[in-house]
Parts: C-alpha cells; structure tokens; sequence
C-alpha cells in the first residue's frame, strides 16, 4: 500500500486483537506509515472555513492536524494507536505547532468527545461498525452550532467492484458507516453541503484499490 492519507484506516482487518493494539501494529509495521500530507478532501472542503476548534478523529501520524494548526486552526487529535499518537506529536514539535495541536487516545465506540465543543470535526476512513449509530450521533453531538461535520470514506462502490474482480481484500464497506448512513442520522437540525464521490486529485494520493474517495460536509443549523 503506498502512502496516501495520514488516517487511511481502511486495510486493516478486524480481529481478536485489541483495537488500540490492531492499529500500533499497523503503524508499527513502518517507520512512518503514511504520507504526512493532509487528505485531499479536508484541503477541498475545509480550506475556506474560519479557523475555530478542530477535532481530528483517527489523527494517525498528524498529517491533516497539522495542516489545520498552519492555517490557524486549534486542533483536539485523537485515535486509538499510542503509536500514531506519538508520531503526531513528533511532527507537531517539529513543525512547531505544539502549542496549537492536542493529542490523545480515544476510542469512539468507548467514549464520547466534548458535546458542542468544535467547529469543525473532520473524519477520515474511521471503520465505524454499521450497527453502531452511537458513535455517529457522538461525533455530530460533538460539533457546535453552524460548525462543520466532515465525513470521508473509500467509494463504497468502487471497493465492491474491486472485491467482485479479486483485485482487492478490502472488508466489505456495507460493514461500516459510509456517508449515506451518516447523512440519514443528522436530521433536521443539519444542511447536507456537499455529498458526492470524487477522485482523489494528486497522484501521490492514489491507491490501486481505493483511488476515489466520498465526501459528505454537513453543518449544524441549530
């Protein structure tokens, strides 16, 4: 797999193992997992919103952290890999954005972020199980009014496409919360901004098996 997102999760299969311990294996299998570039979808959708409080969910190694922090963001890191976490914290020192970027262990079918804390939570390729809609209303509860939720997967068709062909071993999306599933949880309390698919633009972030992404950007009416 090459190196795209800085939280591209999706690969990794689910197990016996511990969740935390599935993902600092992951992480722990390279010296640096991911690219260290920002996801292309936050740069899309996020580039023209005010800077306020960001949560970042499934920070990973701090890629799109860092990236808001530079653009004046306050940015709250979380994910279940003491080792990604580390590694983020790294890059924020050697960034110099310590100051800007807090980092900590967070499993969201465990607890809750701060309710109404954020003005933006942004969410990359985070395997939420579809049979927990807890997490996913946790994540809205956690945006504040006229904040932005962004929420990014794989295309869901184009993994199952690859799945028919044999070409990829990716687990099955409807397993997980896409966008759709996410969108039908906001209610009327949200605008649905922007739902559709799109490639990703720059070629460094491109897999063979998941070269589109999909996005959905919601803000909080009230």
């Amino acid at each position: 797999m090459e190196s795209v997102g800085k939280n591209d999760h999706s690969h990794t299969s689910h197990g016996v193992i511990p969740e935390g311990e599935t993902w600092d294996a992951m992480y722990g299998s390279r010296e640096q997992y991911f690219s260290g570039r920002a996801n292309d979808a936050l740069v899309a959708e996020a580039a023209e919103l005010p800077a306020g409080h960001a949560l970042d969910v499934g920070c990973g190694e701090g890629g799109d952290a860092i990236w808001l922090a530079e653009r004046g963001w306050q940015v709250t890191g979380v994910d279940v890999s003491a080792v990604a976490l580390d590694r983020a914290r790294q890059a924020a020192d050697d960034a110099g954005l310590a100051g800007q970027i807090s980092l900590r262990r967070l499993d969201l079918t465990v607890e809750a972020p701060t309710p109404r804390a954020y003005d933006l939570v942004s969410v990359h390729y985070v395997p939420l199980p579809i049979d927990d809609a807890a997490a996913v209303r946790a994540l809205a509860d956690a945006v504040a009014v006229g904040g932005t939720l962004l929420f990014v997967t794989h295309d869901p068709e184009a993994i199952a496409r690859r799945v028919r062909e044999g070409s990829t071993r990716a687990p099955d999306p409807q397993d997980f919360h896409g966008t759709a599933s996410v969108a039908a949880l906001l209610g009327a309390d949200w605008a649905i901004e922007v739902h559709d698919s799109r490639p990703r633009s720059r070629p460094e972030h491109v897999e063979r098996d998941h070269p589109d992404d999909v996005a959905l950007r919601a803000r909080r009416l009230r």
